[in-house]
């Protein structure tokens, strides 16, 4: 791995850790529908502009269900879920505990193609849960009115990702960056007809909006492109790693911006889901590409 490609995926693991940062901001204010339709539609814009100057077609009429389908289980219901547990729990908590994420793909994938798992990936998948209670059970949020729900709702949206990386190997082979802005406008789209029913609980302020921006542009313009530049050069199993990098960043920041408070149990959660992960993916560190770093 290059210099270059190593700047990116650190880069993109402190962007996608600031997700959960930018979410606790604006949630309580905007709610989980209107903070929602403005980042994919942020998002949806960034992704038009940089697809009309690099000439990418989306080819609508031959791949808009896909673009729905992935829009629904890949942004619009996973987003909705963070927003809407964005109101109560954490940046830290969030960003562990959507480390689960490969957890629940590969759980989905065994039920998906009806093949029974090796000892190590199960052994994974009970860390990954033995992390998460640990989390749970000792995190002072949790004790909070609505934590459970929002929980749920964080697993519920980890849950999705799985369905949408299990979905993405069945389905016809689309142009990565065409998936991503095909489905950031698919999920503008299904998230509109919920504004109506769940409309801002406050008056946005600059901050409150520049959080959204970044939240849609950076979040999840940019760091689309970043990702997609990492598989192109180092592989998806390498650019895979930034799982295990977020939610570092995600507990970083909300330790600086936020001022949470973090204790042992959350960087024990936090290794011990990072480490399930780690088997359920067949993950093996590779330290070569330090040397290889320093001669690029």
């Amino acid at each position: 791995m290059s210099t270059a490609n190593l700047f990116r995926l650190i880069l993109l693991a402190a962007i996608w850790g600031g997700s959960f940062l930018f979410m606790r901001i604006a949630a309580p204010v905007l709610g989980a529908a209107v903070l929602i339709e403005y980042r994919v539609l942020f998002a949806s814009l960034f992704l038009a502009a940089m697809a009309l100057a690099l000439k990418k077609p989306l080819n609508l009429r031959q791949h808009w269900k896909h673009y729905l389908i992935l829009g629904l289980f890949n942004s619009a219901l996973p987003f909705l879920m963070f927003a809407f547990a964005a109101r109560t729990l954490s940046a830290s908590l969030l960003a562990v505990l959507n480390a689960t994420t490969p957890l629940w793909g590969t759980l989905i994938g065994a039920v998906w193609t009806r093949h029974m798992v090796g000892a190590k990936v199960m052994l994974g998948l009970l860390l990954g849960a033995c992390g998460v209670a640990l989390l749970v059970g000792f995190d002072h949020v949790s004790t909070k009115p609505g934590a459970g729900i929002a929980i749920a709702a964080v697993l519920f949206a980890s849950f999705n990702y799985g369905i949408a990386s299990n979905y993405a190997k069945q389905a016809r082979t689309v142009e990565p960056f065409a998936n991503a802005h095909g489905s950031m406008w698919a999920a503008t789209l299904l998230v509109l007809p919920a504004l109506p029913f769940f409309p801002a609980p406050g008056e946005p302020t600059i901050g409150i909006m520049g959080a959204v921006l970044a939240l849609g542009v950076l979040c999840s313009g940019v760091a689309y492109l970043i990702y997609f530049r990492l598989i192109q050069d180092v592989g998806p199993s390498s650019a895979l790693t930034v799982t295990f990098l977020s939610p570092l960043f995600g507990i970083l920041w909300g330790v600086m911006f936020l001022q949470e408070s973090v204790g042992w149990y959350t960087f024990a959660g936090a290794a011990i889901v990072i480490t399930g992960t780690a088997l359920v993916t067949g993950f093996r560190p590779s330290f070569g590409f330090l040397s290889k770093a320093k001669a690029a």
